[in-house]
């Protein structure tokens, strides 16, 4: 597994509410996002903007990957988001870009940003049937790309379908695809029940199990339940180290593990398993016990 962040979870907070931000980060969120698109009203839309390059401005350093979410770049709002982050010469983690629905939208941001905001990591959201249609494509358009967001609100609408797991199994695997040819992160769409916190468990797995690196949240008490979805148990850490070191002993190659061959995709798996486990806090990179870490 590369060296990138581990993405189990982000959590919105509206950029209106900069007072929720580090409640947000006590959270031991993976990513915090500040939004100023749909968690702001349109009449609040400047002062959010204010508010928000000031609390980048002005943070405290955290472990959190701090996100911004603007809104649609090619929108006028989205224009005077961008020029405000410019101006301010803030830098927050990443940038989240909503509704992209062609690579052209990737790299018409990027000269935008350029040069004072170069490489910025961008997390782009995939909730149009244009945009779906042209995963594959924005997942490839830049390097910067780090994170595809696979959003199912506003996909549903447009599609005209329910939001749930059947008629979204399609486009969730589409997203995934796209991402793993790009080499990137896949995210996928908060749970919108916050009080079924079950169900919502239930759905991380389920999503973890068809790719995806994590999930976002519209509610602090989402976040333990979302990262636990998405940190290796007990069990899958022992056997990826089995793997890891049955590997290594064996110099590569075809092996039996637990009685069942092992080819390099697993050895793959396997790597993957024990670096989020390490970066989490739960073993090192060889599979023993590791100290610190959180979540």
């Amino acid at each position: 597994m590369s060296a990138r962040r581990v993405r189990r979870s982000v959590l919105f907070v509206p950029a209106i509410r900069p007072d929720r931000f580090e409640k947000a980060v006590a959270t031991g969120a993976d990513a915090v996002c500040l939004d100023l698109e749909d968690g702001v009203a349109f009449g609040q839309k400047d002062e959010a903007r204010d508010k928000a390059m000031a609390l980048l401005a002005e943070r405290p350093p955290c472990r959190a990957e701090v996100i911004l979410r603007v809104n649609e770049p090619a929108s006028a709002l989205g224009d005077r988001d961008l020029a405000a982050v410019l101006a301010a010469d803030v830098r927050p983690d990443a940038l989240m870009v909503p509704k992209v629905g062609e690579p052209d939208t990737i790299r018409a941001l990027e000269r935008r940003l350029a040069p004072a905001l170069e490489g910025l990591p961008l997390v782009v959201q995939i909730e149009t049937a244009r945009g779906l249609a042209a995963a594959e494509a924005i997942a490839t358009a830049s390097p910067n790309v780090a994170v595809l967001f696979f959003g199912a609100v506003d996909l549903a609408a447009e599609l005209g379908c329910a939001i749930e797991w059947d008629a979204l199994l399609y486009a969730r695997s589409r997203v995934v695809a796209a991402a793993a040819l790009a080499g990137v992160d896949a995210m996928d769409t908060p749970f919108m029940d916050v009080s079924a916190s079950a169900q919502l468990g239930d759905e991380a797995r389920a999503v973890r199990r068809l790719g995806f690196v994590g999930k976002a949240a519209i509610h602090p008490t989402q976040v333990p339940v979302i990262q636990a979805a998405f940190s290796p148990d007990p069990d899958e850490v022992a056997w990826a180290g089995r793997i890891v070191k049955a590997y290594g002993a064996n110099a590569g190659g075809v092996l039996l593990v637990d009685g069942k061959l092992i080819e390099r995709p697993v050895i793959a798996s396997a790597q993957r398993i024990l670096a989020v486990a390490a970066a989490v806090g739960g073993v090192s990179a060889e599979g023993g016990r590791s100290r610190g870490g959180s979540g």
